[in-house]
């Protein structure tokens, strides 16, 4: 504290300057003695006389300080040369509150009488001339301040000229040049000279009668503004700029400025304050300017001082921050520019800070406190206002370091002025103002601003009483002002910068003048007042005075502006100059942790979730950042709470749930990924036990009590049933989820924000959640009319008088209902944000001047609650539904807005077997097949929307109803029925492209006609003949027989098993398309796998439906080679599973040459395959869920390291020394498996289950071996080619026992048998209805079927269990072991396929006794192909043989996309160029090699079934159409007869006369009863059929595609195009026509953002404004309001189109490697897509394209603002 000598001194060193300045410059001094006895005032050599004023209490107080500086008496002295001389004045400058105390000290030395008025945007004519008011049921009209000045002679002051809206100003043009103006009572205002003249001739009643108002001659305006255009604002207008004399206003000189601050400062030494005063000059000069610069608030530097003089210790640097954030409010280069001028003043360093700076302690007495403030180190004492709350809020705030350190700044800001903080949303603005609230006895009073409020609202609203008389209502922020309370504006970033001006005053000066004329002052004036002219408290009020207690203070919340951008530089020169700014940093990661272990102790994760947050939030990544504001401190907290109630819920998906991410972009998304995995944070494993977890969701409610999934709550009980919805509502496993979801945060106390795309389920969601709870709703639905009144009142006019209606908000905060606010992105986000405070708080202002108080301040108050608060219910709940943010809802981004302030759910349409379950409960009766394929079309539709393709996100609801319509109408085709959804995009080309191609690739068959059917031609198989007869040896059938039989030596061997080994899964997406869409034909799908350019087919198998219980669908497996890979994949699923096994089979040679071949396994093991090489023979077991890897060797086939090595270069063409894998019994429980090398003597068997393994011996050399039964095994020799059977006997322990049992053969006679290696035989027997068929007789025994290269197939009837079988042949040419017709022998090599498995070129489907061989080309018979033309893009063709119907059919199979160089290796083995498997229900699984899986259907019956259903889907021609009316006619039917003829064939109903009639009886018509026959008679409504459309003529068609054609052409002419142009033109544009529509997609969403057309208010005519319709009934006539476009307010950023530079490498190396890697044609197709795309966005984008060659940096080759808009140009 200063001591008195301190003090004497000062007082000492003010006199000395002060007679400096007298004796420097006497002339220009002002001194009390200068005012004259007679009341004259002198300035200078300019006096004026003083006259004592009407109204004191209208003076200005205490602006004239004892000490008036030069610089300020000139400004004086000038303003009373003008007042001399009867002109008005306007005086502009900075920003600042110099320019008014200039104006209010001149009033206070001539002791005029002041009317003030501050302008804004919302100024209306009626402020400044004449506003009505009702009186007792009567309009009076109420002079205004204009009116007031010019009659008692009174000063105008007008601040803010730039803020009035254009137009309103001109109404006091006539009043400033001729003192005259016509008012709306009738009155003219007159001139005081022709005033006086008339009263000369007159009297003054006559000029009373006659309206005449004398206009004081001591009537002047002072015009307050700021220079246009270097400030934003409307520019003067010129004939009112004329009538003012204008004069800059500048900051003082560098001098006066000093001795100022040095009054101020009397304890900082006069250096200190020089560097601080210089550096504030430096940033108003040009060249700071220059750099784009705000001004300095340089009047504001005596708060600083002040600060400086209680605290000396406190940096300069640190609070310059605080007057001028340039760290938040500039760029880079603004940065340097402020850090480099504060280094040249030696102001830029921070002591080094032992202790924190913090609060020590406070006392408080009375109205004042004392504050122990620690600052650098050393204890301080400063005094503050405190507040005069009575209880003290204990709510719990935790204290870091830096809130310490914060509030201890907010402190010192506080004692000498009003601050604002500035921090990201989320990262506790609002607690810390509560805790120095609370610390400060200050009651809050909060004030939520939003966008397009008013200065009324923000000051005085009109408010009509109960009998009908207006008056003026003051807002909350004026009763903070008197009451003494803290003030919080909460988003002053958010108002306009013209609103927020009518606070200048109040913050500077502490005054402030309402809308009724009411004058709110400062403490010191106030009481000044009232002591001079000895008046009462009553009689203040009376005179309309307010006293502003001095404890009053404001606090701004903001968020920091965008740096960089054109818009939201909320920050502006002005607003500087009113507050102190505190930036507020998100907490560190360690202080984060600390508030939240305080808060909820104890929860896991939390460090890795914290550690991630801020990894998103210190990132240089923008999508990184924008991401992190989804994890602010709220957030984190909200997830704290959830993980410390839920243990076991997932981190993973917490932070996805907060981030809202299936509605980020794709990049934010992948971004986001990253980082959670860089984070350790991974997706919970979920494997196929537990993989239904969400499909076990269920919902019940027993005793009570209800329970969603494992969530449990009790019912409410509700005062109001009527208003819990009840809707119909169809459970699903995904909508339980979300509901369980849901209820864990409303049990935690938590609002709710449903966000996803329309038609979803949200609110039937939300219905069904609070129908379950038993909870109460009140429904609000927004949309962009909705206003801050309309959100939580509805005004009304009743008998005259404003009646306020509740809203459903009030209601349900009144009654603890739950408010539902649907569409809230709907509605402004300036508006929804007053929500805000009471999701936050709790609390609320109302525009009637009610409050929402929580319940916890209406326990606190008991008794002290008014009618004016409404406290708030305790079940009371709010859940907001918006649709995401984004084209095309063309809504606001309320989760970007205020999505942390909520606990956030998104809703997703449902998965497919959620949706799949709800359609079926609205359809029971549709086929399941049509929902799965609607279900599969609308989803993938959906993710193209997602993915910007398509702009309308397809919905479950459109899915619904078309549902609906096929349950009700079942005969209608579903290709007829969805075009009741995609009809809306007939007109779009583009889109219906997409739409109709998504559709056929689903199988929906839009577009096709019941004859599009494309089946095979059939051809007759020859018939079986009889051609010999099996004899198998068997014991006791005779010694020779026994001497024939051979015991084979049986070894039980070791199997040695290693493993398992873990292999990495990836995923990849099945896209499948079904080929069934626009035709009909065997094949019923097909999709890529993904494979590399060097991998080739091998096998294919399939673990059947039916070999176990838990997989209701086929599971098909693929093994590739170069590398060798497994892929497994469900048909009807979405992923494909790909195993990469290169580290498993190393390639060591190019010359190595893998032999494939895949074993699914079944029983217990059925989601495991064994995987055989047959060079190596590496025997490997693979689960193909789980990765697990296992390897399995017997000793007799492990080989030595050399003998493998060799293997490996060994070539397969020889077909020597490799092994081969019998799978027939794989899937049997026993897992049997055979393996025996080809040419030797030995054969393998291990028992997969079981893990054993034994060898058996055999006397020759082994061709081949056929597991035809389970203990039946078909062996041939490999050099007599004869056949025996190996039949299993018994089992001696652990070692089994084996009988060779030899095939003898009897050939009938002229009867070529079955010879040559058998490719296959069959596991099963034809059932007997078949093997009747086939063999055209009764027969019932057991049976297999054979087959080889030289018959179509082979029955044996009796094989095996019988000792004679009889063997039917059906014989074919043999097939050719390569092409005799193909020329070229190394196009032959190159479709070779590598597969040595035969039996993957044919196989058996027993169901229907047919038998497929895939065949080449060139061994297809020539019958098939018509006029000998064989079709070259094939894999193939599939040979069905039907046994049954004794037919044949040859279907194509289309070639491969793409081959690998290496389908030439084991060219010898196979002709075909795919592999293939049969599938359950005979199915039939291709493969080619090119990757492509397609799925056949070759059965009759299956195929006939399947036709049924495709002609079902389509739909019949409901032909022509009538209408018939029913009706009864009372009569009964007599004899029939034809009846008569009415020759004018007019039309008939009913009668029972006329012939042709309808609705009659007895005669011969339509819709009678009781007639002969049917007679029409013509009079039906007709119309073109579909078919009749398609019955064009061919001639007119290809007329017509004439006609196409020379329009075309004759295009190409006009632009100057050849057609050689045209189609290098479209063969890149084809390429990207998906790319440049998505483009077109979101420059659209621009487009329509941009155009959407802005509220216009104080219109004249349009749509009545809710907020002015006391204006009406006062008479008003601007009450209106009119949607229209909103023009830019002046000194905003224009908007011009946005200017891109397409830069493209036109250097030698592009057209050079265009050839090796197609480098120039992706950049061609780059530049034709960005003109494409950009094309008719002229006004929004501007382009051009410039080439960089290496040499030349600038190759234009377009103009900015001449894009090429031909095709001829573009190319």
């Amino acid at each position: 504290m200063p001591t008195i000598f301190q003090t004497s001194a000062n007082q000492a060193l003010r006199r000395v300057r002060q007679i400096q300045r007298v004796l420097l410059d006497g002339h220009m001094r002002w001194h009390s003695s200068n005012i004259k006895q007679d009341g004259y005032i002198n300035i200078g050599d300019v006096s004026i006389k003083v006259k004592t004023p009407k109204r004191p209490e209208l003076v200005p107080r205490k602006y004239v300080p004892s000490d008036i500086p030069q610089s300020t008496l000139k400004h004086l002295r000038w303003v009373m040369q003008k007042d001399v001389l009867g002109q008005d004045v306007f005086l502009l400058g900075p920003p600042g509150p110099l320019r008014r105390t200039i104006a209010m000290m001149y009033l206070e030395l001539t002791q005029r009488e002041a009317e003030y008025i501050s302008l804004s945007r919302d100024t209306t004519e009626t402020d400044l001339k004449q506003r009505r008011e009702i009186r007792s049921g009567t309009a009076y009209y109420i002079d205004q301040c204009a009116v007031n000045a010019a009659i008692q002679g009174r000063v105008l002051v007008l601040e803010g000229i730039e803020k009035a809206e254009r137009n309103v100003l001109p109404v006091l043009n006539n009043l400033l040049e001729n003192r005259e103006m016509q008012l709306d009572d009738g009155r003219f205002l007159m001139a005081a000279h022709r005033y006086d003249k008339l009263l000369q001739d007159h009297t003054v009643e006559e000029l009373n009668a006659w309206k005449l108002v004398r206009v004081d001659e001591s009537f002047r305006v002072i015009a307050l503004g700021l220079p246009v255009p270097r400030y934003q604002g409307n520019p003067l207008d010129p004939p009112l700029r004329s009538r003012f004399q204008a004069r800059d206003v500048s900051p003082a000189p560098f001098k006066e400025q000093l001795e100022l601050l040095q009054e101020v400062g009397n304890n900082i030494p006069q250096e200190r304050l020089s560097q601080l005063l210089s550096f504030a000059s430096t940033m108003l000069t040009t060249e700071s300017t220059s750099l784009g610069l705000p001004d300095f608030p340089i009047y504001s530097l005596q708060a600083l001082v002040k600060i400086m003089n209680q605290v000396p210790n406190v940096p300069t640097a640190d609070l310059i921050t605080r007057l001028y954030p340039y760290e938040t409010i500039l760029g880079k280069e603004g940065k340097t520019a402020v850090t480099d001028i504060l280094k040249k003043f030696e102001l830029d360093h921070s002591p080094s800070r032992g202790i924190r700076d913090h609060i020590a302690d406070i006392q408080i007495e009375g109205a004042e406190g004392l504050v122990s403030v620690v600052c650098a180190g050393q204890h301080h004492h400063i005094q503050v206002p405190v507040g005069c709350k009575q209880t003290i809020d204990t709510s719990e705030f935790v204290e870091t370091d830096y809130h310490n350190e914060l509030l201890q700044n907010m402190m010192l800001s506080h004692s000498v002025k009003d601050f604002c903080i500035i921090g990201p949303k989320g990262s506790g603005k609002s607690a810390v103002v509560k805790t120095f609230a609370d610390r400060l006895n200050y009651e809050i009073e909060p004030i939520m601003l939003y966008q397009d409020m008013t200065s009324r609202d923000l000051l005085q609203q009109r408010s009509t009483q109960t009998s009908g008389d207006t008056y003026w209502r003051p807002s909350p922020l004026i009763t903070a002002a008197v009451e003494g309370k803290l003030a919080v504006l909460d988003g002053i970033h958010r108002i306009n910068p013209g609103t927020v001006a009518v606070l200048h005053r109040l913050i500077h000066d502490r005054e402030l003048t309402l809308f009724n004329g009411t004058r709110l002052l400062r403490h010191d004036k106030y009481d000044d007042i009232k002591d001079s002219e000895q008046l009462s408290d009553d009689d203040m009020t009376t005179r309309s005075i307010l006293r502003i207690h001095p404890s009053f203070r404001i606090v701004g919340l903001a968020e920091p502006p965008k740096v960089g951008s054109s818009s939201g530089q909320w920050l502006n020169p002005e607003l500087l100059s009113m507050f102190l700014y505190h930036p507020m940093r998100p907490l560190s990661t360690q202080e984060e942790q600390h508030v939240i272990n305080k808060l909820i102790p104890d929860v896991p994760e939390i460090e890795t979730l914290l550690q991630l947050s801020h990894k998103l939030l210190s990132s240089t990544d923008a999508t990184l950042q924008s991401i992190a504001t989804s994890l602010s401190t709220r957030q984190m907290l909200r997830i704290a709470r959830r993980r410390a109630a839920y243990p076991s819920e997932s981190l993973y998906d917490a932070v996805h749930k907060a981030c809202l991410s299936r509605f980020l972009p794709r990049l934010a998304r992948t971004a986001l990924e990253q980082a959670l995995s860089n984070s350790d944070i991974e997706k919970p494993c979920i494997d196929s036990s537990i993989d239904q977890i969400q499909m076990s969701v269920t919902c019940e409610i027993k005793h009570e009590v209800l329970r969603i999934g494992k969530t449990e709550v009790n019912i409410h009980t509700p005062d109001n049933q009527m208003k819990v919805p009840d809707v119909l509502f169809y459970d699903n496993p995904q909508h339980l989820s979300v509901m369980e979801s849901m209820l864990k945060d409303f049990l935690l106390g938590e609002h709710l924000l449903l966000v996803g795309n329309q038609g979803v389920g949200k609110n039937k969601i939300v219905d069904r959640f609070l129908y379950l709870l038993n909870r109460p709703r009140e429904y609000l639905q927004l949309h962009r009319d909705t206003t801050v009144q309309t959100l939580t009142l509805q005004p009304t006019v009743e008998n005259g008088v404003i009646i306020y209606e509740d809203s459903p908000l009030v209601r349900a905060v009144k009654l603890g209902h739950v408010l539902v606010v649907d569409e809230a992105d709907k509605a402004p986000t300036h508006v929804t944000c007053i929500l805000k405070t009471l999701v936050e708080s709790g609390e609320m202002h109302l525009s009637d001047g009610r409050k929402i108080i929580t319940h916890k301040q209406g326990q606190d108050q008991g008794q002290d609650v008014t009618s004016n608060m409404i406290v708030s219910h305790p079940d009371f709940r709010m859940i907001v539904l918006a649709n995401r943010p984004g084209f095309p809802f063309l809504g606001n981004d309320f989760f970007g807005a205020m999505g942390d302030i909520f606990s956030c759910h998104a809703v997703d349409n449902p998965n497919i077997d959620s949706e799949m379950s709800m359609l079926k409960q609205y359809g029971p009766d549709v086929p399941e097949h049509i929902l799965r394929k609607l279900v599969l079309a609308f989803g993938e539709l959906r993710n193209m929307a997602d993915q910007g393709l398509l702009s309308y996100p397809y919905s479950t609801r459109e899915v619904v109803n078309m549902v609906k319509h096929l349950q009700q109408f079942p005969e209608e085709g579903i290709s007829s029925v969805v075009r009741n959804v995609f009809d809306f995009d007939s007109y779009n080309k583009e889109m219906q492209d997409t739409i109709v191609k998504t559709l056929h690739k689903h199988g929906i068959p839009i577009g096709a006609r019941p004859t599009n059917i494309d089946l095979a031609k059939v051809y007759d198989l020859p018939k079986p003949e009889l051609v010999s007869h099996w004899h198998v040896s068997s014991p006791g059938t005779g010694t020779q027989n026994r001497t024939a039989l051979f015991n084979c030596p049986v070894e039980e061997k070791p199997l040695n098993i290693k493993g398992p080994v873990r292999m990495p899964i990836e995923s990849f997406p099945l896209d499948r398309h079904e080929s069934r869409a626009l035709r009909f034909s065997e094949e019923q799908a097909y999709w890529m796998i993904p494979m590399s350019e060097n991998n080739v087919i091998a096998d294919v198998a399939v673990t059947k439906a039916q070999a176990h219980s838990s997989q209701t669908d086929d599971i098909i497996h693929i093994a590739a080679a170069k590398p060798i890979a497994l892929y497994t994949m469900n048909p009807h699923g979405q992923y494909i599973n790909y195993m990469d096994l290169y580290d498993v089979f190393p390639t060591m040679s190019s010359t190595f040459k893998p032999r494939l071949k895949l074993a699914p396994l079944g029983a217990s093991v059925y989601n495991s395959v064994v995987l055989h090489e047959e060079m190596t023979n590496m025997i490997l077991t693979i689960n193909t869920e789980t990765g697990d890897l296992t390897r399995f060797d017997t000793s007799t086939l492990i080989e030595t390291a050399i003998d493998k090595f060799t293997r490996r270069f060994q070539t397969s063409d020889s077909g020597q020394g490799y092994y081969k894998m019998c799978r027939e019994m794989a899937h049997t429980p026993e897992g049997l498996l055979v393996f025996y090398k080809v040419n030797e003597q030995s054969l393998e068997v291990i028992n997969m289950l079981e893990g054993r393994a034994h060898s058996i011996s055999v006397p020759f050399n082994v061709a081949s071996v056929h597991l035809v039964d389970l203990k039946k095994w078909l062996i041939q020799d490999a050099q007599t080619q004869r056949r025996y059977l190996l039949e299993k006997t018994s089992q001696l322990g652990e070692v089994p026992n084996y009988q060779l049992l030899p095939i003898e053969e009897d050939v009938l006679n002229d009867k070529v048998p079955i010879h040559g290696k058998i490719d296959m035989a069959t596991t099963s027997r034809l059932d007997e209805s078949t093997l009747n068929s086939a063999l055209s007789q009764d027969v019932s025994s057991p049976n297999r079927i054979v087959t080889t290269r030289g018959v179509y197939a082979g029955i044996l009837e009796g094989f095996p269990d019988l000792q004679d079988t009889s063997v039917y042949s059906i014989p074919r040419e043999p097939l050719s072991e390569q092409s005799t017709n193909w020329k070229d022998p190394l196009r032959h090599l190159a479709v070779k396929p590598v597969t040595g498995n035969v039996e993957a070129t044919v196989t058996s489907l027993p169901e229907s006794g047919q038998i497929v061989r895939a065949l080449s080309t060139w061994q297809v018979p020539k019958k098939v192909f018509p006029n000998e033309v064989k079709p070259m893009n094939l894999s193939g063709y599939l040979e069905v043989a039907d046994l049954a119907n004794h037919k044949l059919r040859y279907i194509p199979v289309p070639g491969p996309a793409s081959s690998s160089p290496y389908n030439s290796w084991l060219l010898s083995i196979t002709d075909v160029n795919m592999v293939m498997s049969s599938m359950s229900n005979d199915g039939l699984v291709t493969v080619d090699s090119g990757g492509c899986v397609r799925l056949w259907e070759t059965s009759i019956g299956n195929l006939t079934r399947s036709l049924g259903q495709w002609r079902n889907m389509i739909g019949g021609d409901p032909g022509k159409l009538q209408v018939t009316y029913q009706r009864d006619s009372g009569k009964e039917a007599t004899l029939p007869k034809h009846g008569k003829v009415d020759s004018t064939n007019d039309p008939h109903v009913g009668g029972d006369t006329w012939a042709g009639g309808t609705g009659g009886r007895s005669t011969a018509g339509l819709g009678g009863k009781g007639g002969p026959y049917r007679l029409d008679a013509g009079h039906d409504v007709h119309q073109l059929s579909d078919a009749e459309k398609e019955a064009v003529p061919e001639h007119i068609k290809r007329a017509a595609r004439e006609m196409g054609q020379k329009a075309f052409k004759e295009r190409l002419r006009e632009i100057n195009m050849s057609e050689y142009d045209a189609d290098l033109y479209e063969s890149y544009a084809s390429n990207v026509r998906k790319q440049v529509q998505s483009l077109r997609v979101i420059l659209d969403s621009l487009q329509a953002k941009g155009k959407e057309r802005q509220w216009l208010k104080n219109q004249t005519y349009g749509d009545l404004d809710d907020s002015r319709l006391i204006e009406g009934l006062t008479g008003e006539k601007a009450i209106y309001k009119r949607r229209g476009e909103q023009e830019p307010e002046m000194g905003s950023p224009q908007q011009l189109p946005k200017k891109l530079k397409l830069v493209v490498d036109v250097s030698g190396s592009m057209y050079r490697f265009n050839g090796h890697d197609g480098r120039l044609d992706r950049q061609m197709e780059s530049v034709v897509m960005a003109m494409e795309a950009f094309e008719g966005y002229e006004n929004k984008f501007q382009y051009e394209v410039i080439g960089h060659s290496g040499e030349m940096y600038d190759v234009s080759f377009t103009q900015q603002n001449a894009a090429p808009k031909k095709q001829q140009r573009q190319t």
